[in-house]
């Protein structure tokens, strides 16, 4: 299967969104090689901002753009817009529902070989807690395009979760990304498996392992994660009465939590969770940290196994 890293489809396609909306501004905080901005810079140069390493003031002067009617992108490694401009995307983008595009890149464990000090594995809890902010987390390259269209029509900051390596493309010939719904990957009676962002390939292999060992799995892939897309989850969780989620973040507060939330509201379920178990991350091959912290179809088997039996 064909791979394109979220970062590359993320910064050709702003590229492509440039010439039709030109209201779109782009910033970035000195990492824009990275980030994969610098192609937009590159086509659009008035158009395009290099703040330094100042995340904070970066989201103050996108605030200050969406009040003049400007369409702003904020684009830097997703642990320090999570953390060094708090603050700022709380009380200013947020309380004022302004039109920001908070685009997180190197999410998860994928910027591996720098370690805990970049790893992002709280920045879903964080951004979901705030009024007034949607939550994407796509799975591959197409839905970042999608995801980011859906962005520009959003009338209020959007946060948008990106990996730096290369994942399988899922979904270039499925229906579009959908902002506030599930995507229905497998349909299946003897387990509900939720998953989001990189790993949901990885989950698409397990639920064909569990498959073949006879033990049905109703998958939905969650591109939104606030708002959930609630009545999906209900209507599976209803079917299967177990629920286990599946992410690359802190198993607290981000996906696994989001669904917990919405589930418990609308039908009893036995729920569990796969993700980082509020641990500070090693640093390490991508692939191995994946491994090393449950993110492989084989973990997601034996736990969907165990799961299944009880």
């Amino acid at each position: 299967m064909k791979k394109t890293a979220m970062r590359e489809a993320f910064g050709k396609h702003l590229v492509d969104m440039g010439s039709r909306y030109p209201e779109l501004m782009v910033l970035d905080a000195d990492v824009s090689g990275s980030t994969k901005t610098a192609l937009f810079g590159k086509e659009f140069p008035d158009r395009f901002f290099n703040v330094g390493v100042a995340e904070a003031n970066m989201a103050d002067v996108a605030a200050g753009l969406a009040t003049c009617g400007y369409h702003p992108v904020i684009s830097t490694f997703s642990i320090f817009l999570a953390l060094k401009s708090t603050d700022q995307i709380r009380n200013v983008i947020c309380y004022n529902k302004l039109p920001v595009i908070i685009a997180g890149g190197y999410g998860g464990m994928s910027d591996s070989f720098d370690g805990a000090s970049h790893h992002s594995l709280t920045d879903v809890a964080i951004m979901r807690a705030f009024p007034n902010m949607t939550v994407f987390t796509p799975a591959d390259a197409q839905e970042v395009r999608d995801a980011l269209e859906a962005a520009m029509k959003i009338d209020g900051p959007v946060f948008l979760r990106l990996s730096r390596n290369e994942t399988p493309e899922l979904f270039n010939d499925a229906e579009p990304f959908t902002a506030g719904k599930a995507r229905k990957l497998t349909d299946g009676s003897d387990i509900s498996m939720a998953v989001a962002g990189v790993p949901t390939s990885i989950a698409m292999e397990a639920a064909k392992t569990l498959a073949d060992e006879g033990i049905s799995v109703d998958l939905l892939e969650i591109g939104t994660i606030k708002p959930i897309d609630r009545e999906a989850l209900a209507a599976s969780v209803k079917k299967t009465g177990k629920l286990l989620t599946i992410e690359e973040h802190n198993v607290y507060g981000g996906l696994g939590s989001a669904c917990a939330e919405a589930v418990t509201k609308e039908v009893p379920a036995l729920i569990d969770m796969i993700g980082i178990n509020d641990t500070f991350t090693e640093s390490g091959p991508y692939d191995k940290l994946m491994e090393k912290y449950g993110l492989s179809a084989e973990a997601i088997v034996e736990r969907a196994k165990a799961l299944a039996a009880r």
